[in-house]
């Protein structure tokens, strides 16, 4: 008989799980609290041979997969090169990475506004508790639910994100809007601005609709900066007072706040970045946060994605780090979600662990390289940042 298997959540990590549990036989079924197919704002996703060998895995079709870039390169804040590294890369977008597997998805396997928030289980089944009081039950709970996953709140509740101290502000600008001199001399370049305790990484990716012809790509802007937790209260608090605990809704943050980001933005970043962002559509930014979790399953219910850990974004391993944990899943899933933990719990403390270390970098006061100069280890920066972790 064939074996069932819920997936909480379904994003990309849900359905890199979907996939491949359906690849290896399964009868799937997936659950996704919001009521509209998701969107990543066209956020940016750096592929690795790793990730494109699971999306093969899975059956997705890599037919005009990203922009291909060469190389990494480091910019002084006067606009001038401090460092090129060679380094060929295609850089995609988690819109057309969640296309592409939803796809795969069978009709009718894909539940929008059906928020799973516990389980409870025998030696024979698991059962999915939602939030409107129904429940399913299978063979297999997977809680690929994100960072602030209910499942692995109910398997493991002391495990809890920690705020790293800083956020990412992001922001896509249309190729089309970009001076002529900015377009030649930073977007066709996976590029880095790190100076002391802020750090700027960029690239282009494709337009609306993963359009990839030239002057109808997009540029994405990612700037990690410094917010002591007092300071990010204050901007996870919206116009009528409401603070949003986590994060915010992008369409919520107060216009106060998007001027001091383009206050600290003028007087902090290379003239070519603020032509970026001052052409660009509405910036947002998310807080940092990680964690890590020591196991990943509970009898028959396992953590994959985010939800078993959060890796900074600086080592470019979330999409990465969920594709190969749906593989081994898939692949232990009939048989033993011990050996699967056994497997994957070290492997994303490796990604967690080199995160946090190119995070800390974040923190290192230096006054010589205020213009980002003279970062004593710029080179391992634009070499480990969105690069497979070993």
């Amino acid at each position: 008989m064939t074996k069932r298997a819920i997936i909480s959540g379904g994003s990309i990590g849900g359905l890199f799980a979907a996939t491949a549990l359906l690849k290896a036989g399964w009868h799937v079924d997936i659950y996704e609290r919001t009521e509209v197919e998701l969107s990543g704002r066209g956020a940016g996703i750096v592929t690795h041979d790793t990730l494109n060998n699971a999306l093969r895995a899975v059956g997705a079709d890599l037919t005009d997969l990203g922009v291909q870039v060469y190389d990494r390169v480091a910019f002084h804040k006067d606009g001038g090169r401090v460092a090129t590294l060679p380094y060929p890369q295609i850089v995609t977008s988690w819109d057309r990475i969640h296309q592409m597997l939803r796809r795969l998805i069978p009709e009718g396997a894909y539940h929008l506004g059906k928020h799973i928030t516990g389980y409870t289980q025998s030696a024979d089944d698991v059962t999915a508790l939602f939030s409107d009081g129904t429940t399913r039950t299978a063979d297999l709970l997977v809680g690929a639910d994100g960072f602030r996953s209910a499942i692995r709140a109910q398997m493991l509740p002391d495990i809890k994100p920690q705020y790293a101290g800083y956020v990412v502000w992001r922001a896509l600008a249309h190729e089309r809007d970009l001076p002529s001199d900015v377009h030649s001399a930073i977007f066709p370049n996976f590029a880095f601005f790190t100076p002391s305790q802020s750090q700027i990484i960029g690239y282009p990716i494709a337009g609306p609709n993963n359009d990839l012809r030239e002057g109808n790509r997009r540029y994405n802007f990612v700037w990690y900066a410094p917010a002591p937790a007092e300071l990010l209260r204050d901007m996870l608090t919206d116009d009528t007072g409401q603070h949003h605990p986590i994060s915010i809704p992008p369409p919520l943050v107060r216009e106060a706040v998007l001027q001091n980001m383009q206050e600290r933005a003028m007087a902090t970043l290379p003239a070519g970045f603020i032509e970026i962002l001052n052409r660009s559509e509405r910036p947002f930014f998310t807080p940092i946060y990680d964690h890590h979790s020591p196991m990943m399953h509970d009898d028959r219910v396992a953590l994959s994605g985010d939800a078993a850990c959060v890796a900074r974004p600086h080592v470019g391993m979330g999409v990465t780090k969920a594709a190969e944990d749906a593989l081994c899943l898939a692949e232990h899933a009939a048989t033993s979600l011990d050996t699967y933990s056994q497997t994957r719990v070290p492997a994303s403390l490796r990604a967690h662990l080199q995160a946090r270390e190119l995070g800390s970098w974040m923190s290192e006061e230096n006054a010589q390289n205020a213009d980002g100069s003279s970062h004593a280890r710029l080179t391992d920066i634009m070499r480990l940042t969105a690069a497979t972790v070993a």
